[in-house]
């Protein structure tokens, strides 16, 4: 027999028992869909995450007043009543450490802005004219302050949308006269929406002033509570890193025994540790949803061994009219690979409409990932050849004369 006539006789085997064939590929088909769907899950886990760390800025350090000791006493980053932390600092960081392309600092509090007859409780961030560069946050009308409203301490604010939408709705602001803390302010800018950050909080619920003039007029203090740092590039966080660390050791005038009186943090560590948990994620949920693929595999077998022991008579009329253990190892083989494929294929078509329809259903993000289909198919196949093997082999080393005489 050749192959075109192995495969029609494999194909005819299995249509005679539709119902059983059916039964038999749904493991396969279970589990190639749940691997689909799952691997989608982590890998739109991870797409969301490296989304909401890009939305923070690229190549970026954090530094700040206080030290902290995660495990140990010492804590208080941010705004200490000792703050270390000043303008001067950051200046000589941009001057003084090469890896380093720009610095804001930053000096937060919370604001009541008002506008006409509405109001509104917010989040105002000093910063400088850097600080869209820096968190790579565009405009969307208007323009940012500049270093001069900086150096001269303007009353000038740029307002993210939420405060746009609520404060101005269904006109512009851009060039409105706004109050902050009773302070007449010029909105110069609107910045584009960002959305939720990863803990659920609206990122354009916030409004941004010169740091000076939230210094000088809003807070009444020199602070600076933290510092967005941007490295010249991305492998570059970690040598800024040691080399702002060593030059605010200096400028403090702290001994080798005395800790940091300042934290700097690497956006890139934050990145790393979150991609490596959306990946060992996505992989244990591949082996979890792989298991199915191997109870399905064990189940063809199964029903191969069955289709064996039911069909030895026949095997042994085609073997004594001369057909070769290789046409009957090759039958049950391809009638395996048939039903793993078969079910492999349906897997797939229901795994990416598993994977389409959950962040409708349950609002989780997915991405459909290629390789996960075209590894399903390979490791359907082989499946297919694993475990059609041994049924395979078993029907071939039949006696023919005893295969004749089963009853």
């Amino acid at each position: 027999m050749n192959l075109l006539m192995i495969i029609r006789v494999a194909f005819r085997a299995l249509v005679r028992n539709k119902m059983r064939a059916a039964l038999t590929m749904l493991g396969i088909i279970i589990g190639v869909s749940a691997v689909i769907a799952m691997v989608s899950i982590g890998q739109g886990a991870s797409a969301s995450v490296q989304a909401q760390i890009d939305s923070i800025g690229t190549n970026l350090l954090f530094v700040s007043a206080g030290s902290q000791n995660v495990g140990g006493v010492r804590s208080g980053t941010g705004d200490t009543g000792n703050n270390v932390l000043t303008v001067d600092d950051l200046e000589a960081i941009k001057r003084e450490v090469p890896s380093v392309s720009m610095v804001t600092p930053s000096v937060n509090t919370r604001a009541q802005l008002i506008a006409g007859n509405m109001n509104w409780n917010t989040s105002l961030q000093g910063v400088s004219e850097q600080y869209p560069d820096i968190r790579k946050w565009p405009i969307q009308s208007g323009a940012f302050f500049t270093d001069a409203d900086v150096r001269t301490a303007a009353r000038v604010i740029v307002i993210g949308q939420t405060l746009a939408d609520t404060l101005y709705a269904g006109s512009d602001p851009v060039g409105q006269t706004i109050r902050v803390s009773n302070l007449p302010f010029r909105v110069v800018g609107v910045m584009a929406a960002k959305g939720q950050d990863p803990q659920g909080r609206d990122q354009d619920d916030i409004a941004f002033a010169p740091y000076t003039t939230v210094q000088k007029k809003v807070l009444g203090r020199d602070r600076v509570q933290i510092a967005y740092v941007s490295a010249i590039s991305q492998d570059a966080t970690y040598t800024a890193q040691s080399q702002i660390s060593e030059l605010l050791r200096q400028r403090h005038k702290l001994t080798a025994s005395e800790p940091d009186d300042f934290t700097v943090r690497n956006m890139t560590d934050i990145a790393e540790a979150a991609n490596e948990t959306s990946r060992t994620m996505t992989i244990l949920l591949a082996c979890i949803a792989g298991v199915s693929l191997l109870v399905g595999g064990i189940g063809i077998m199964n029903i191969m061994l069955v289709s064996v022991t039911e069909r030895t008579r026949e095997i042994g009329i085609r073997m004594a009219i001369g057909a070769r253990s290789s046409a009957v190892r090759s039958q049950f083989l391809i009638e395996s690979i048939v039903l793993s494929l078969t079910g492999g294929t349906v897997g797939i078509i229901l795994g990416v409409g598993l994977s389409l329809a959950i962040p409708a259903m349950l609002g989780w993000p997915t991405l459909v990932s290629m390789a996960a289909i075209v590894g399903s198919v390979i490791f359907s196949a082989a499946v297919g050849i694993f475990f059609g093997y041994y049924p395979a082999r078993k029907a071939a080393a039949l006696d023919p004369i005893e295969a004749l005489r089963y009853e």
